[in-house]
């Protein structure tokens, strides 16, 4: 359960980086707030996965989720560049996911 807790702690984080690019710095409302829920939610999920999971690994996943989740959106939103070695280094990324959750 925790590793399911730890994966949505990582969407959220997803989120709120991309509710952090349309608030414009904080500079508007409806943006801003989605961000801090999501930011908060966030904080909240990966706290409660580390009553169970070490601390190393858990943080470790929540981040690579975060980029790996936020780079995609942001080539689908955003327009952002997919080259080769952007997702070269994404795969890079999963594997060591991966391998922190084996280690686990």
């Amino acid at each position: 359960m925790a590793w399911v807790v730890l994966f949505i702690a990582g969407l959220c984080e997803v989120a709120w980086a991309v509710g952090l690019k349309y608030s414009e710095g904080f500079s508007k409302l409806a943006p801003s707030a989605f961000t801090v829920t999501f930011m908060v939610l966030s904080f909240w999920l990966l706290g409660i996965a580390l009553r169970t999971l070490p601390l190393g690994i858990a943080y470790g996943v929540w981040v690579g989720i975060g980029a790996i989740g936020t780079a995609i959106v942001s080539i689908y939103l955003f327009s952002e560049p997919a080259t080769l070695i952007k997702l070269i280094s994404l795969l890079l990324i999963v594997a060591g996911i991966a391998g922190l959750k084996f280690a686990a």
